[in-house]
């Protein structure tokens, strides 16, 4: 199911940023005393108390008047813009506002957009560091609000009541959602094709299709009978290029995207042959394989590509090396404008989802694990031999094996490595991640 989202707003130079940094627990967005300096939204996963969700970090709200006397007005009002949309999409919002300068106009103005929203909304006054800072931080019950939690982001105080606060206030998850119906998530920067590619596999125009980016903006689901099987598809809206001003609906698209990724089965990444592979697309390409879903590059409008014998070679061979994260993802070429090889996209997913149930009996498993040690043991140090006991498959969704050992923290990386691809190459599983978890056992020598 999608992780909930909770999005971090306020003015600008209130410590958003340094916020986020401390709630996700890593250093992820730029921190500096400049008023501005996040325009783009950034996302991060938290757990607490064993709940999960979504952190998004938004650029600050501004007064109109502040924005009129803006040196860059129109980054600003993209800046806005994307704040506003993460508000639409959260369950929940964080305020943050800051305790040394106390309540200002600016915080009264975004506390009334706030209240219309009729979401759960926490307010954080950030640089409470200090006694007399946290008592004046009452002044804040003046927002209409909740009570207000004092915290300061630098030092990490409050930020564990804080986080009590935001988990209690998460919505509570729903049921699952119908495992008998696979769900393939189409994704990808805008203007990929991806409505066009919804449109040739369902043999009529039941959505836009248009050459400006960003036609869908949202994730839109679609029942389709597929050789007398349901399946449901999603087609979503995609990420434009950085550096482009008009910013805020392809952030927000995003957010839909990791959502779409999160319901589905598989994710059909779709690529545009007529441009170079963009960072956005292994961006794309990254959350899939750090979501553990199923994946498949599609390589749209190959139509528009002048061939010769080699072309395909060449295009795979590009592929594989800037998607060498994920060398296990299938690859077909389709035309949406012409319908070429379009039906593949579904034939290849839904082989992708056979791949993900995939079992292997124990004493098949164990058997193979011995052949690869036989070959090529696990190096070694003096003193810190490796010994692999038995593996088991412990799950699916994705295929889930664990090795039990007696020392698997010196089982290196290559080695882990060498045991996928042996597994791979022996039962297949295209279009999947496998984790692969070693456990300790104590054993004979």
């Amino acid at each position: 199911m999608p992780r909930p989202i909770v999005a971090i707003v306020g003015r600008p130079n209130v410590g958003k940023s340094a916020l986020f940094n401390r709630l996700i627990g890593e250093r992820m967005a730029i921190v500096e005393d400049v008023p501005g300096t996040t325009r783009d939204r950034i996302y991060g996963e938290v757990e607490w108390q064993d709940a999960w969700f979504t952190l998004v970090d938004t650029g600050g709200l501004q007064a109109e008047q502040e924005l009129e006397h803006s040196t860059t007005a129109q980054i600003s009002r993209a800046t806005q813009q994307q704040a506003l949309l993460a508000l639409e999409e959260a369950d929940v919002i964080v305020l943050v506002t800051d305790g040394v300068y106390g309540m200002t106009a600016g915080d009264m103005e975004v506390a009334d957009l706030l209240r219309r929203t009729e979401k759960p909304v926490i307010v954080a006054v950030n640089k409470a560091e200090s006694l007399e800072r946290q008592d004046n931080a009452v002044e804040f019950y003046n927002l209409g609000l909740e009570e207000p939690a004092p915290v300061s982001a630098i030092h990490g105080q409050g930020i564990g009541d804080l986080l009590d606060r935001i988990v209690a206030a998460l919505p509570e998850r729903g049921g699952e959602e119908d495992p008998e119906h696979p769900r393939i998530a189409l994704v990808g920067r805008p203007n990929v094709g991806k409505s066009a590619i919804l449109n040739a596999l369902l043999g009529q125009s039941r959505h836009i299709v248009s050459e400006i980016p960003g036609t869908t903006r949202d994730s839109v689901d679609t029942q389709l009978m597929y050789k007398s099987q349901p399946i449901t598809l999603v087609d979503t809206a995609g990420v434009r290029r950085r550096g482009r001003v008009e910013q805020g609906i392809e952030k927000y698209s995003v957010l839909r995207s990791m959502r779409a990724i999160d319901r589905a089965d598989v994710a059909v990444l779709v690529l545009d042959a007529s441009e170079p592979f963009a960072a956005q697309d292994m961006h794309i390409a990254g959350y899939i394989e750090e979501r553990k879903k199923g994946i498949v590059l599609a390589i749209n409008k190959w139509d528009l590509v002048e061939k010769d014998d080699r072309t395909v070679g060449r295009f795979v061979e590009r592929a594989r090396e800037a998607f060498d994260f994920v060398p296990y993802a299938p690859i077909v070429f389709i035309s949406a404008e012409t319908g070429q090889r379009v039906n593949q996209i579904i034939e290849v997913a839904l082989t992708v989802i056979a791949e993900r149930t995939r079992r292997v009996s124990t004493g098949e498993l164990n058997r193979l694990i011995r052949d690869l040690i036989n070959r090529h043991p696990p190096p070694s140090r003096p003193g810190k031999w490796v010994k692999f006991y038995y593996a088991t498959q412990a799950g699916i969704e994705p295929p889930t094996f664990v090795i039990f050992t007696n020392e698997p923290e010196n089982v290196h990386f290559s080695y882990r490595r060498y045991i996928e691809n042996e597994i791979r190459e022996a039962y297949g599983y295209l279009g999947t991640p496998i984790v692969l978890r070693f456990r300790h056992r104590k054993g004979h020598s």
